[in-house]
């Protein structure tokens, strides 16, 4: 369980386009994936022990909505979503994971370099 890449670099403002797609052939309920960028310098480990409970909101935990960036919507066997968001306007690295359970532990994490 891996994202396809684990670094993105994008400039400091430029829009950003990603097409996120699930490839696994499990139903949702026990292998849904997301694609969620949070805010530099936030504990993406924290983040992903706190998404366990929000299960009714695709794993992402209401009380973390501040340090998120942009975020998918927990995704289905071979379901995609495009992300748009605009770069950060401050350098330096904004982690990025998957929050669904355990995923983030398994190695679904990355980071969005802002040059």
């Amino acid at each position: 369980m891996k994202f396809s890449t684990n670094r993105i670099e994008v400039k400091v403002g430029q829009e950003v386009k990603i097409t996120f797609t699930n490839m696994g052939s499990l139903p949702k309920q026990a292998m849904g994936h997301n694609l969620i960028i949070l805010k530099k310098g936030v504990d993406a480990k924290a983040f992903a022990d706190a998404a366990v409970m929000a299960a009714a909101s695709d794993y992402i935990p209401a009380n973390q909505a501040e340090n998120i960036i942009a975020h998918t919507k927990l995704l289905g066997p071979k379901q995609s979503e495009e992300l748009t968001f605009k770069a950060p306007t401050e350098p330096g690295e904004y982690p990025f994971l998957c929050s669904f359970p355990a995923h983030f532990l398994t190695g679904m994490k990355g980071v969005v370099v802002v040059q």
